[in-house]
């Protein structure tokens, strides 16, 4: 089994937009998936409440961190946990010393990249980070290309002392996706293909290999 912790403190970066997209590339491969959310909105456990009553999109088994301990079934393959926002609490340190692989979202605004370079110093500074064993990478999220705010977003990720991974656009692709409670790589490839083609190098980092995305 592989964990997947998606996590900033700072609120309305897109980590549920992550978590959820992440599981359903899973699922829709045929990977035994859990997703648990530790966020108090539970947007995840209702994005698959949306998922389960379409009652025609591969399976992902939603729990909610809030009630205590995570039973995770023994067949899980993969487990994705959409952090809060706020705080790092004792729950989510512990994650993150757990983790295979830890996602930093990060949005194209001066306070964003502040909020990040903050996290980032403050994890490394408290030993919540252990790079050498485990993936610990930055994802620019909402992006609008051919912008001066992107640019210098691109600037601060790339002198970051964590790898930047890959940037996602700000697309309705993703909104339309969560109304439905699937992810882009349940809709139509003409539709998506930009979307996927930046999915790529993330999907490729978590599992150290080349891996499709369609």
């Amino acid at each position: 089994m592989r964990s997947i912790l998606v996590v900033n403190p700072k609120g309305g970066c897109g980590k549920t937009t992550i978590s959820t997209n992440l599981a359903s590339y899973y699922a829709v491969w045929g990977v035994n998936t859990v997703l648990v959310d530790f966020d108090p909105q539970q947007s995840c456990v209702q994005w698959i409440e949306v998922r389960n009553r379409a009652k025609k999109y591969a399976g992902i088994r939603g729990l909610s961190g809030l009630t205590g301990k995570v039973d995770v079934p023994d067949e899980t393959e993969r487990i994705i946990y959409d952090a809060p926002a706020r705080s790092v609490t004792e729950k989510v340190a512990v994650l993150m010393q757990q983790a295979d692989a830890v996602i930093i979202p990060v949005l194209p605004s001066p306070i964003d990249m502040r909020a990040a370079r903050e996290f980032v110093e403050d994890l490394i500074r408290k030993g919540r980070l252990r790079r050498q064993q485990r993936l610990v990478g930055l994802v620019a999220n909402r992006v609008r290309g051919n912008t001066n705010i992107y640019a210098h977003l691109e600037d601060f990720l790339i002198d970051a002392e964590l790898p930047f991974v890959t940037s996602l656009r700000d697309s309705q692709n993703y909104v339309r996706a969560a109304a439905r409670g699937i992810g882009i790589f349940e809709m139509g490839p003409a539709a998506v293909a930009k979307d996927l083609e930046q999915w790529r190098p993330l999907i490729n980092w978590i599992e150290g290999k080349k891996v499709k995305t369609r």
